[in-house]
Order: C-alpha cells, then sequence, then structure tokens
C-alpha cells in the first residue's frame, strides 16, 4: 500500500503511474478459474464476472496480478458509479447493471508457477505486459520513468485523483511502504462510520454520518459529512447503520453533536474534503461511496 506525501519530485529512479478511483485487485489463478480478491481478503468474483471471464480467457493457468477495477464518468474513473457493482453478488446483477468495469493491471507477483515478487519492479513490468493480452476489460497502466512533477501537473489537469511514485529497482512491498507513494489532486481517504444523526425538513433517512479513523487512542473523530447522498443511499445507509445500533460511543473523543444515534463501528466510507483544521476535523467533507475491501481497525488518518 501507497504511503501518501505532498512532496512532490522527478527522478529517473522512480516511475510515476495514474492513480485510479476504484477498487484494488489481486488477481489469481491456480489451475482452475481466476479469482478476484479484495486488499481485505474478500472475494469480488461476482461483482465484476467479465473481468474474471477475460483473465480465464488468456489461458494462464497460473499467476497472481495486483490491480484496480474501475468505472468511469466520461474520461475519469468514478468511484461513484462503481458503488453500482462492488457490493453485487449475483454475477448476472453485475451484468446486467449497465456500468462497464475495466481492470488496469500494475504489477505481477507470480506466472507459471515461478514467483517474480523479489525482482525490480521495471523487470515486473516488462513481464506483466508480456504475459497478457491486454484487451477490454483488462488493461496494462502505463507508467512513465521520472518527470514526477509533470506528470502529476497534467494529472491534476485532466481531473484524475492523483499520480502513484514507485522506485523502479525494488522488489513488490508488503503492507504500507515508503517504496510507493501517492500523491492526490485531491484530498480524499475513508473512514468509519460511527453514528448519525437525524434528518432536517424532508430529507429521509440520516442528517449526517459522523465518521472517524483509528489511532493508538481508539476510534478518533473526525467530523460529519451530510453531503453527497442520493435519496436511494440515504435509504440504504439507513437500513445498514439500524442493524448496528448501539447506546454509546464508539469514539474515544466527545462529539459536540445533540442527540446522535451511535451505531458499532463496522462500516468504512470514502469522503472527499477540503482539508484538515487545525483541531482535527474534516473541512467541506462530501459522502462519495462505501468500501467493503477495507476493515475498519485498518483505517488511519493519512499524513
Amino acid at each position: 500500500m501507497a504511503t501518501l506525501t505532498d512532496e512532490r519530485f522527478s527522478s529517473p529512479d522512480w516511475v510515476f503511474e495514474r492513480k485510479f478511483d476504484g477498487v484494488r485487485i489481486i488477481a489469481g489463478c491456480s489451475g482452475g478459474r481466476p479469482v478476484l480478491w479484495t486488499r481485505n481478503r474478500k472475494r469480488a468474483d461476482a461483482a465484476y464476472p467479465e473481468v474474471v471471464a477475460a483473465l480465464a480467457d488468456q489461458g494462464a493457468d497460473s499467476f497472481v496480478a495486483d490491480g484496480e477495477v474501475v468505472a468511469f464518468e466520461g474520461e475519469r474513473t468514478s468511484f461513484a458509479r462503481l458503488q453500482h457493482r462492488i457490493h453485487l453478488t449475483d454475477p448476472r446483477e453485475a451484468e446486467q447493471s449497465g456500468v462497464a468495469v475495466y481492470c488496469y493491471f500494475f504489477d505481477l507477483l507470480q506466472f507459471g508457477g515461478v514467483d517474480v515478487s523479489a525482482l525490480p519492479l521495471l523487470t515486473r513490468k516488462h513481464l506483466l505486459a508480456q504475459c497478457f493480452d491486454f484487451t477490454d476489460p483488462l488493461r496494462f497502466s502505463a507508467h512513465r520513468r521520472g518527470g514526477g512533477d509533470e506528470f502529476f501537473r497534467q494529472a491534476c489537469d485532466s481531473g484524475w485523483e492523483g499520480v502513484i511514485a514507485k522506485q523502479a529497482d525494488r522488489p513488490y512491498p508488503k503492507g504500507r511502504t515508503r517504496d510507493w507513494l501517492k500523491f492526490k489532486c485531491v484530498a480524499e481517504q475513508e473512514f468509519v462510520v460511527g453514528g448519525y444523526t437525524d434528518p432536517k425538513g424532508t430529507r429521509y433517512g440520516f442528517g449526517a454520518l459522523l465518521v472517524g479513523y483509528y489511532d493508538e487512542a481508539g476510534l478518533r473523530y473526525a467530523g460529519k459529512v451530510g453531503t453527497g447522498y442520493t435519496e436511494r443511499t440515504l435509504r440504504a445507509l439507513r437500513r445498514r447503520m439500524a442493524a448496528l445500533r448501539r447506546t454509546d460511543s464508539p469514539f474515544a473523543d466527545p462529539v459536540p453533536e445533540p442527540n446522535p444515534h451511535w451505531i458499532h463501528p463496522e462500516l468504512v466510507v470514502q469522503v472527499g474534503f477540503s482539508e484538515w483544521s487545525g483541531d482535527g476535523r474534516l473541512r467541506h467533507p462530501r459522502y462519495s461511496g462505501l468500501r467493503n475491501d477495507k476493515r475498519p481497525r485498518d483505517v488511519v488518518r493519512e499524513r
């Protein structure tokens, strides 16, 4: 997993890739039909059956590859649009959703029973390009060597989420690492839902989500998220939260909201925002979607 940084740089020792606004996927096969795994070790085959079918058509009986499933809104990847696929468990429903998805692969860990994860990144990328035929919905994630500053400016001008920088000569990393860095054009990260407020006026479901992140003190309150919802989302989230109700606050901090409703912190949401305030609260937060690919306890404040 990449580490967030605000230090932009250019170096021939690093390669730079587009940062996608999608769901990280590990695709694997061991003599049978290919399978897809999310980063919290959940199967995702049913949500993206066309990706599984395309990998099966490759004829490779043993591989492990790293990539990201995305949906597009125009020329931009859209996590909000991918929401219509991410939680589906019936392949037929996924195929009939009307939302096309693509899987961009950017790394190779194993092929033909040979572990290549210890090889340099550029060698793994070369092997990846040679081992698969990249026709939709499978796509090869392009990269450039050096020119990180210019690429970041182009990314932001194009409305991308940002850029991933990776050390060109390093093996495949395990866990979070500074061998992979992320430059974000917008501030966005995951948060854990610990409660909600009542709706006002004619709004249904709830008013705002009360969200936070974990550190050594527990679940720290980061603020409330009251925009970015459709009526369908309001209803769906309210149903999910109704099953998670509890009587006491899950937050380690006081929450300055009158009459909040508390829930067990099991839901993870993606939130965009302008910046952090001096007292550790989100400014202008906006709901982007519900995530099922990250464990709540893994959600920390990105710095």
